[in-house]
């Protein structure tokens, strides 16, 4: 009996690998492509695994300077980046590839000071991830962030040609696509945009599903636990953190186009957004015993649990 050539065998594996793929994504991640960077050779080896594990094509670069460049030269979807790197730093590297591209970005980082998260959530990363990490983690907040749409694609194209195309996880099929929040705020779903007197306000992707998430609930409480399992994942409802720190960046960047304050702090419980330009005298939070929570400028800056 003639052996199987090794090409064949190639061949059988890949279709074997993509069936489990498919099965744990719920859509064909093969074309992919990761860009892990990483100054340690031991942590960016187990990162490579990780996501190629996943069925991720990837691609790794051990300095910031190299990963601009490689992330020029093959543009991936998605990158886990670490924020202390040679030659220029992870910040700096995740402002420069977003002015490109519109690509996931996880921070994978040893530093847990607020202000790194704050300030990199700011620039444009989609999650921050502290080390040492969780593969298992990992790989639910990575399946998390595709399972939400990219920002802006043709109606009948899904973004850049692969991935899976699906609705926004804020947006109910039978709700209207322009959400008026009062003070000049509208909220376009379909076009996933964002205005403010007529000025669009440059929100990441997160910070968008978060605005339509409490827009589609206005006046209504809307707790930590139920934003993160709308938003991410049921993996994540541990982190009620992530939705503090996006929430915070999302009122900054309201602040910066009107003084109105449309998102309130149920403290304890989590957010409700109220339509502007109604009576706010007496309002109760959804119907029920919350009163709002005014919210200044410092909070913002500190980005904490009010």
């Amino acid at each position: 009996m003639a052996l199987a050539s090794s090409d064949a065998v190639r061949a059988v594996t890949r279709r074997g690998r993509g069936a489990l793929v498919f099965e744990l994504w719920g859509f064909d991640v093969q074309e992919l492509h990761a860009l892990v960077v990483e100054d340690d050779p031991d942590i960016s080896s187990a990162l490579v695994e990780t996501l190629e594990g996943a069925g991720f094509r990837v691609t790794s670069a051990p300095d910031g300077r190299q990963a601009v460049s490689a992330a020029a030269a093959d543009p991936p979807d998605l990158v886990t980046l670490d924020l202390t790197l040679p030659h220029m730093d992870g910040i700096e590297v995740c402002r420069r590839i977003r002015e490109t591209s519109d690509c996931y970005i996880v921070i994978v980082s040893a530093r847990s000071d607020e202000v790194d998260k704050l300030i990199g959530l700011e620039v444009g990363a989609d999650d921050f991830v502290l080390k040492p990490f969780s593969p298992r983690e990992l790989r639910a907040r990575v399946a998390a962030l595709f399972r939400r749409p990219r920002t802006a694609t043709g109606a009948d194209e899904s973004p850049n040609g692969r991935g899976p195309q699906v609705p926004s996880p804020a947006q109910p099929v039978d709700e209207p696509t322009t959400i008026s929040a009062g003070a000049g705020l509208v909220i376009n779903s379909s076009r996933r945009e964002v205005q403010v007197d007529g000025t669009i306000v440059d929100l990441t992707r997160i910070e968008y599903d978060v605005l339509e998430y409490l827009a589609t609930h206005l006046s209504r409480v809307c707790t930590r636990e139920e934003m993160v399992l709308a938003i991410w994942s049921s993996a994540l409802t541990h982190d009620h953190h992530l939705v503090d720190v996006h929430v915070a960046n999302l009122r900054g960047k309201l602040r910066r186009h009107s003084d109105t304050t449309w998102i309130h702090t149920i403290r304890g419980i989590g957010y409700r957004m109220d339509r502007e330009g109604e009576d706010q005298q007496d309002r109760r939070a959804g119907g029920g015993p919350y009163l709002v929570a005014r919210i200044d400028s410092e909070d913002w800056a500190r980005g904490l649990d009010f």
